[in-house]
């Protein structure tokens, strides 16, 4: 396992770039892509293969992007 990565060095939104979906920086593959390509299997080695321009703290940035966009949502409980 890595250590911590800071995501706001690796992810960016930017409007001229994918309407601005946040975006792994210097690229135009947007974080929901590889969320949804770890979430239906793939391996960190899968995505390095496939797209050769990121980097193995791209992926953990996207996680970390992901952790970070919901820690703050409330949750309400369903009265029963």
């Amino acid at each position: 396992m890595t250590a911590m990565v800071d995501w706001t060095l690796y992810i960016q939104s930017n409007p001229k770039v994918l309407y601005g979906k946040p975006i792994i920086k210097n690229t135009r593959i947007s974080v929901d892509l590889i969320l949804e390509k770890l979430a239906v299997g793939d391996k960190f080695d899968d995505l390095l293969d496939a797209y050769p321009n990121i980097t193995e703290k791209d992926i953990y940035a996207c996680l970390m992007f992901a952790a970070f966009s919901i820690k703050n949502e409330i949750v309400y409980s369903i009265a029963s």
